[in-house]
């Protein structure tokens, strides 16, 4: 029987973690907060590297790297590799003069082992001859290995000691700067109690390396949610600079006080498991991280991850997830796989470069803005000063609203990759940009930044522009393509022109009206192939009215719905304006224009042709029409999106190639989306309950046997009632709710 791997999480380093906490060992005041007025290194950045046999690989990631402007590498080195690729890419490393991090990496099976006698003389073996060979070569060694990971890393406790005694005894007697140990993402403990063992032992490193992730937080700047759970993340505020700001603090005091995060970086996997656009995102991300951590004044050092990768590096090797290696990479990067024909830049490469080139260097100031949702920090270089500015995903902020106007008029704006921006259409959102200007102006704000009120956008709509409207007392976005577009839409779309039609002529007419226009982007009114469709409230009942005075307007709310869709992948009709008016207290002065979607069904009248007995639709099985809808919505719910009205009305539905269905959701104003996974259960629930209030129950039951599947779960009586209540709340309302009562006084005049 195989023997079970003993946990790192030992009683004595919990004991040590508990007795620092409670000491207030971690406590900082307002540590959430970056501190002004401090350097960032010259070689702040770095990155992770590794070759091939391809004897062009090594050419190819030096030449990389010097696009990049990036001098600080980190490169894994194991048993075997003094007499592989990994010695030949080595030397070329420092040939070409780069300050090498060479992490020093013991098999997992040797890892495991370590308290043999025999693997410690192997290991002792290795190090010798490694640094040997090329310890005068080298800036510095790195020995652990993600040691609070036991399934990647293979060390228990006291076999990790043993191999860092030997490993400290080699690097330390040849004066060879030691990084270590490589605690695995933010888990203080392990760092408290392996310093202090360290200390004791008189082996402490020279500096303190820990692998500082915040990808399961999903975005760099957020309240770490993992660590008191969602409930207290805003009260403790643990986020990457607390973060740091701590783990710096805990190597100090145990006499460490330089701290590097060896590596970092976004999983694309990870990222579009909730927004399809995974490759912009990571490039958000990098210039995101790498400002935040840099603005916490705690690192000497910051590594991106593998630089060459599919699933995270900066350059895509054009392999599938399939292919990944069975080890973490943040465990053991050994080399650069794939064919290097089919190599290609990420977005995030430009985004890391011109992040490196602007802060590495740098004198960060202060922040102007931060924590809050709106980031902007201010720093300054020898021949400018510029702000960095962003927001959190889906959020937007406007210049005119942060900076006066001589401010502006003297800014030239760059773009998270690198080139100049067109300061007209400029918006601060989720992918950053840099406010430059001249060393010796001093960029004014006019206000405490905000971002803009109940405003949601899609930052990476292909080809797409968002541009404010504000004329005769209305304001609104546009989306266009380029700035004549957004003029045109602006002219023939003019708020104060827009007239609903007669109740005869309109797509609906009740609490909102809704009717089509011909697209005024495609040139020829009377002949537009395309047509836009505009929603307007025209009734407003007394309770409504009143709660709706402390919301967003309708039009605001059905864009910003529209607009989390899009972001997170799941089609609706694409929103193209919505305009209100400023201060209205009807608040019925709101439009909403979106794409007019043609469709060929709805999810409702195929519900109720099976509740009537028909077996398939337009040649489709009912059975396949219903694990299609259920894939649907379960694919919405994953993406965190609980739509609050998915009638089978709402759910548009038109045929693709291969009887594949399509779905487009529209009447987008109550959606609303979950921060955090799991995707609560009754929000599924009273999605689904009524997405099938026309479907019988046999076939209820069939649609909700798939949906749960997805999940790994069962429809069960619990789950039922939920189906049962809605069901019953609708036919209230037909009896004696307000239908009811509007249908019996049509019913009773009809009798007069």
């Amino acid at each position: 029987m195989k023997a079970k791997q003993a946990s790192m999480l030992t009683g004595q380093v919990i004991r040590h973690g508990l007795r620092y906490f409670l000491r207030g060992g971690m406590h900082i005041k307002n540590g959430h907060l970056p501190p002004n007025n401090h350097h960032i290194p010259d070689n702040f950045f770095g990155i992770c590297v590794a070759s091939s046999p391809d004897p062009a690989m090594d050419q190819y990631v030096i030449a990389q790297l010097k696009v990049l402007s990036i001098k600080q590498v980190r490169l894994d080195f194991t048993y075997g590799d003094l007499d592989s690729f990994n010695a030949h890419f080595l030397s070329a490393l420092a040939d070409a003069n780069f300050d090498v991090t060479l992490h020093l990496v013991q098999p997992f099976a040797a890892a495991k082992n370590m308290l043999s006698t025999t693997e410690q003389a192997i290991w002792r073996d290795f190090l010798q001859s490694v640094l040997d060979v090329f310890g005068s070569r080298i800036k510095q060694v790195e020995i652990g290995t993600t040691i609070n990971r036991k399934r990647w890393a293979g060390y228990s406790t006291e076999g990790f000691l043993c191999a860092w005694k030997i490993a400290h005894t080699a690097i330390k007697s040849r004066n060879i700067v030691l990084l270590g140990p490589n605690v695995q993402d933010f888990e203080p403990f392990y760092n408290i109690s392996f310093l202090k063992v360290l200390k004791q032992n008189s082996q402490l490193p020279d500096i303190h390396s820990n692998n500082l992730f915040t990808e399961r937080t999903v975005e760099p700047e957020r309240f770490d949610h993992r660590i008191f759970k969602y409930h207290w993340t805003a009260c403790f505020k643990y986020n990457l600079i607390k973060k740091s700001r701590i783990l710096q603090k805990i190597g100090q005091d145990f006499g460490v006080p330089q701290l590097v995060s060896s590596v970092a970086f976004w999983a694309m996997f990870r990222i579009r498991r909730q927004l399809p656009d995974a490759a912009q995102k990571q490039a958000d991300y990098v210039t995101r991280y790498f400002t935040l951590i840099a603005t916490s004044g705690s690192l000497t050092q910051t590594n991106w991850g593998a630089l060459i990768c599919a699933r995270e590096g900066l350059i895509d090797n054009g392999l599938v997830e399939a292919d990944y290696p069975v080890l973490e990479q943040v465990a053991h990067y050994p080399q650069a796989h794939g064919d290097l024909t089919n190599y290609r830049h990420y977005p995030s490469f430009n985004a890391f470069k011109t992040v490196a080139n602007m802060l590495q260097g740098a004198q960060y100031q202060q922040a102007i803005s931060t924590a809050a949702g709106l980031e902007i920090h201010h720093f300054l270089q020898t021949d400018k000063t510029f702000h960095v500015a962003w927001t959190i995903n889906g959020k937007l902020a406007f210049l005119q609203d942060i900076y006066d106007a001589q401010t502006l008029a003297k800014m030239t704006v760059y773009h998270r990759d690198g080139h100049v921006l067109d300061l007209s259409q400029v918006l601060i959102t989720e992918s950053p940009i840099y406010l430059c200007w001249a060393i010796e102006q001093v960029p004014q704000t006019i206000a405490k930044p905000i971002l803009a009120k109940n405003l949601v956008i899609h930052a990476h709509v292909q080809g797409m522009q968002y541009f404010r409207y504000l004329q005769n007392g209305w304001d609104g976005l546009i989306l266009a393509s380029n700035q004549a577009e957004a003029d045109l839409i602006a002219e023939k779309l003019q708020p104060d022109t827009l007239l609903q039609p007669n109740r005869d002529e309109a797509l609906r007419h009740a609490r909102n009206a809704i009717w089509t226009v011909p697209d005024p982007r495609n040139g020829n009114l009377d002949n537009a192939e395309t047509k836009l469709a505009i929603k307007q409230p025209v009734k407003m009942y007394p309770h409504k009215a009143f709660l709706d005075r402390f919301r967003p307007s309708k039009a605001k709310r059905s864009w910003n719905g529209a607009m989390e869709l899009m972001r997170r992948g799941v089609d609706t009709a694409a929103p193209v304006a919505y305009f209100e008016k400023v201060d209205d207290s009807t608040l019925k002065q709101n439009f909403y224009v979106c794409e007019f979607v043609p469709s060929q069904t709805t999810v409702g009248q195929l519900f109720s042709k099976f509740s009537q007995g028909e077996a398939a639709w337009n040649g489709i099985a009912a059975d396949i029409i219903l694990k299609q809808v259920a894939q649907f919505c379960l694919a919405m719910h994953q993406r965190l999106v609980f739509f609050r009205d998915l009638s089978g009305g709402n759910i548009l539905v038109n045929v693709g190639a291969g009887n594949q269905l399509q779905f487009s959701l529209i009447d987008t104003a109550r959606l609303r989306c979950v921060k955090h996974t799991p995707f609560p259960r009754k929000y599924r629930l009273a999605d689904m309950s009524r997405a099938c209030h026309k479907l019988d129950w046999t076939n209820r039951k069939r649609l909700m046997a798939y949906y749960f599947a997805g999940i790994g779960s069962q429809f069960n009586w619990r789950d039922k009632l939920s189906f049962y209540l809605y069901d019953a709340k609708v036919s209230l309302k037909r009896t004696i709710g307000r239908k009811g009562i509007k249908r019996l006084i049509k019913r009773l005049k009809g009798q007069a």
